[in-house]
């Protein structure tokens, strides 16, 4: 009942979710549980109770979205946003607080951290306010609660939780002195009206939001982005999204992994490739370098050089090794581990992915095109490399065969 197409368009109307984007079998398993929630019967059931309650429109929403997050995801973002920070004070004469804007900001992690590398590099309370805003009130409220699981603690260096927060039964509570830098709302940034009233902002966070749109709907959301962020301002996007924002006239700052894009540059002259269509799931690699490029203001960090890991005796160790480094933003060491593996172990499809993911993103698209179609001769229904040749295939012109990939990954999905 719940492959009805009227619950793929309303998704599409009230948040902009392309149903490509994300599989036709997550929303189908999301009806099906508000269904049975709701006792109906039949998809009419559901759907009439669907028209009437507002309650149960967000109910269905919730249950499609699933917050990944986690505190200082893509570190260097964070440390690019410091330095940052301090030009753009020196450059205003200190006449007036920086503006920052995080959307979606899920449970709060995001603006959070924000806070917390804003406060770290010196900046006083009343230089700056970050304001959180998210489709999900049950979001927006965990996030006002400011108490979080270890799971939102990853990576090696946390030495911040030591700084900013006090432990307790239920997990970590932030510090006031983060939260008061912080207000929060719910809001939709398909809204006409959203922060109509609002001054621009310096800075703009709005990382891995434009892959669950079609190409018309991020055009929009990107005019929207583009109209919230301050001429001379930075907008920092997930490591999938810079082509889109290239195509759109906006341009890399040349720091490397920091994916943050100024308002108002050239658009990037070397190929890239489109937005993945789906969330990357935690075993495989997050932060990917972008290509370096001058950037007068800051001077970018060195890349640091390739380490690579200590020796496994055993395969899934490795690969755990890779997803590790990868999730931490060491793209250039889970290359090397990627390289690795395939000299000391059997070829596997996560890591030829891997490798094609990585090559993706530094704007080498036939080299990807290969190692995605290497990981699907290894295994036929790799999601992951299903969807992402489709995005490459289709930023090719080849929309045929782009739409025959997203189907098989769809019918995997639903297999599952």
């Amino acid at each position: 009942m719940s492959s009805d197409q009227r619950f793929f368009d309303f998704l599409k109307e009230r948040i902009g979710l392309d149903v490509a984007s994300v599989g036709e079998a997550i929303i189908e398993r999301a009806v099906r549980q508000r269904s049975q929630s709701m006792n109906a019967q039949t998809a009419d059931q559901y759907w009439q109770q669907l028209l009437v309650s507002t309650d149960e429109q967000q109910a269905l929403i919730e249950a499609v979205i699933v917050p990944e997050t986690w505190f200082f995801r893509y570190p260097e973002s964070f440390a690019t946003l410091g330095r940052l920070a301090v030009a753009r004070l020196a450059e205003i004469k200190h006449m007036r607080a920086l503006r920052i804007l995080s959307l979606p900001c899920s449970t709060g992690e995001e603006p959070y951290s924000i806070a917390m590398a804003l406060l770290d590099v010196g900046l006083a309370p009343h230089q700056f306010k970050v304001q959180g805003m998210d489709v999900s009130p049950l979001s927006v409220e965990r996030a006002r609660r400011g108490v979080y699981g270890k799971n939102s603690f990853r990576g090696q260096d946390i030495e911040f939780r030591d700084r900013h927060f006090t432990e307790q039964t239920d997990g970590y509570r932030i510090a006031d002195r983060v939260r008061e830098q912080v207000r929060l709302q719910v809001g939709n940034l398909l809204d006409p009206t959203l922060l109509a009233n609002e001054p621009t902002y310096d800075f703009v966070f709005c990382r891995n939001l434009l892959i669950y749109f079609d190409q018309p709907t991020q055009k929009q959301v990107f005019e929207v982005l583009k109209g919230l962020t301050h001429v001379d301002g930075v907008l920092f996007i997930g490591p999938a999204e810079g082509s889109l924002l290239g195509r759109l006239g906006m341009r890399s700052i040349g720091v490397p992994q920091s994916f943050a894009f100024s308002r108002h540059a050239e658009p990037a002259p070397e190929p890239v490739f489109v937005p993945m269509p789906a969330p990357i799931p935690q075993r495989s690699a997050a932060p990917i370098p972008t290509k370096p490029r001058p950037f007068s203001t800051i001077s970018a960090q060195p890349v640091a050089p390739i380490k690579p890991p200590p020796a496994q005796s055993d395969a899934a160790d490795l690969l755990s090794q890779i997803a590790t480094l990868a999730n931490e933003g060491k793209s250039l060491e889970a290359r090397a581990a990627c390289e690795r593996y395939l000299q000391t172990h059997p070829p596997a499809a996560q890591v030829f992915y891997w490798l094609g993911l990585l090559s993706d993103v530094a704007g080498s698209a036939l080299e990807a095109q290969g190692y995605y179609r290497k990981a699907l001769y290894l295994e036929p229904q790799h999601p992951q490399a299903l969807m992402h040749l489709a995005a490459l295939l289709e930023s090719q012109g080849d929309v045929a065969g782009a739409r025959r990939l997203q189907a098989r990954a769809a019918r995997s999905e639903r297999k599952q």
